[in-house]
């Protein structure tokens, strides 16, 4: 399984799903941003080598932490030295590996926020409920429709404590899961883990246990 997770605007909190979701799907997470990546840095050789033929994307994945990662690189020169159209082979060869692979997509319609889903078979779409946030969405839901990655649920992020879910799942016709604010995954985020290594009976981290339950294969 390959799944991406995207969301067209940055600062919706997608980076943050993507961990999540990994750590309980029990899957390899990709840091796609090959620009401004925005998981945890890892020791030894990142995507960016990956794509400009330095290292080998299985042996890329690091799994020194709570959660597998292939981590990107964080410096100009290892981006321009990518290859960005080599994503797609590198984590097909890390889901024959490991089984499982999430894909934390680059903020924006950039050609290069296309091809992990043009990669995945699933993806989940994450947004805030602002009036920001929305219209981006609802872009990023075309592409993945062009892509053909069927899009499993959307995911309101940092929601309040009346999310508008009802007016959500209307406008964009599909299942959506909230995800609260939430002190655990701010603390979570700072440590470059889960949220269930921090808090594991909160609520955020039930919301991730149920939407992990959704995409686990029958």
């Amino acid at each position: 399984m390959i799944l991406a997770v995207t969301g067209g605007k940055g600062g919706v909190g997608k980076s943050t799903v993507a961990l999540n979701v990994a750590a309980e799907l029990d899957a390899v997470v990709v840091d796609a941003d090959l620009g401004m990546a925005d998981l945890p840095e890892r020791r030894g050789p990142d995507l960016h080598d990956v794509l400009a033929e330095r290292a080998d994307p299985v042996e890329a994945v690091d799994e020194s932490g709570v959660v597998d990662i292939l981590p990107c690189g964080r410096t100009l020169v290892g981006a321009k030295a990518a290859e960005p159209t080599a994503l797609v082979g590198a984590v097909e060869a890390v889901e024959r590996q490991y089984g499982r692979v999430v894909v934390d997509c680059p903020a924006g319609m950039s050609a290069d926020a296309g091809l992990p889903l043009l990669v995945a078979n699933r993806c989940l779409l994450v947004t805030r409920a602002d009036e920001f946030a929305l219209p981006d969405a609802i872009r990023a839901r075309a592409l993945a429709r062009v892509l053909d990655a069927g899009i499993e649920r959307l995911v309101l992020n940092m929601a309040g404590e009346s999310p508008p879910v009802e007016r959500v799942r209307s406008v964009f016709d599909t299942p959506v899961v909230t995800v609260p604010r939430s002190d655990a995954i701010s603390r979570a985020q700072r440590s470059g883990r889960p949220v269930t290594a921090v808090e594991a009976d909160g609520r955020a981290s039930a919301q991730f246990e149920r939407l992990a339950a959704v995409l686990l294969p029958d």
